[in-house]
């Protein structure tokens, strides 16, 4: 049985590095002083209820939210820097398909953007034909987007991501409603990606039980990070069986620590 929380060899150093990270919007801090790093060649997973600012966090990190303060150096460079956009690759919750065109084509339209040029034409019909045998759609590789189901849609978004060989991948909630085989065999993928490739997995759900598949965990709750840590070491930590009720444990005390701090004002 794979340990998922023994992380695989290789891949020293940080991939992301986060100090004083603060997002507001409006009036409201959505993000409140994050420090936390994302090892490399790892699958960190990014947990917590619907709400808490998991997928501000993903955007931060790639680049693309607005009214982020603190440091956020991302592969040796400042998020969003020029140098990532070929580095990284992200998926959103909502599948980036055009549902008018066939999964081949789809794939082939963002292997252009990525790589334009008639020299680069070899190079992006390999990258698009690895991509889709990576999610397993080869079969389906001629068929509309709009004839797929939610999951095969949603894997096809994350062939889009694979193009290239990312170093990074930011993955927001892919498993979203997801039936148990399909979830199994993306996470299959995840740790095979982590350990042949040695690049770096950001996966984020607000389902506990994912939390064992991960190398490393980052806890949240109300814009702010309970833990940065393995799941082996939180779970001795708070003295519990799973991820799940060592989360419940650290909600539990941030309330206490919150309710004695108001007390004392």
């Amino acid at each position: 049985m794979m340990n998922y929380s023994e992380p695989p060899p290789g891949g020293a150093g940080q991939a992301v590095q986060a100090q004083a990270l603060t997002v507001v919007r409006g009036t409201r801090e959505v993000l409140r002083g994050l420090d936390f790093t994302v090892p490399r060649g790892q699958i960190t997973g990014l947990l917590g209820p619907s709400g808490c600012g998991k997928s501000t966090l993903m955007r931060a990190i790639v680049g693309t939210q607005a009214k982020v303060t603190g440091t956020l150096d991302v592969l040796g460079h400042p998020a969003g820097h020029a140098t990532l956009r070929t580095r990284i690759g992200y998926v959103t919750q909502a599948p980036s398909v055009y549902d008018d065109l066939t999964v081949r084509q789809n794939l082939a339209y963002f292997a252009a953007i990525l790589d334009p040029g008639r020299a680069a034409a070899e190079r992006r019909h390999e990258n698009v034909t690895r991509a889709i045998a990576d999610v397993d759609l080869t079969t389906r590789a001629d068929a509309l987007a709009g004839n797929l189901s939610g999951g095969q849609r949603s894997r096809v978004s994350l062939a889009v991501a694979l193009l290239g060989t990312p170093e990074l991948l930011v993955l927001d909630e892919p498993t979203v409603g997801l039936d148990p085989v399909l979830r199994r065999d993306l996470w299959a993928l995840f740790h095979t990606i982590a350990a042949t490739r040695g690049a770096t997995l950001l996966i984020s759900s607000h389902v506990m039980d994912e939390a064992e598949r991960c190398h490393r965990l980052l806890l949240m709750r109300d814009g702010e990070l309970l833990a940065d840590d393995t799941p082996d070491a939180l779970r001795t930590r708070t003295a519990t069986e799973t991820v799940e009720a060592a989360f419940l444990h650290l909600v539990d005390e941030a309330k206490k620590s919150t309710t004695k701090k108001e007390q004392t004002q």
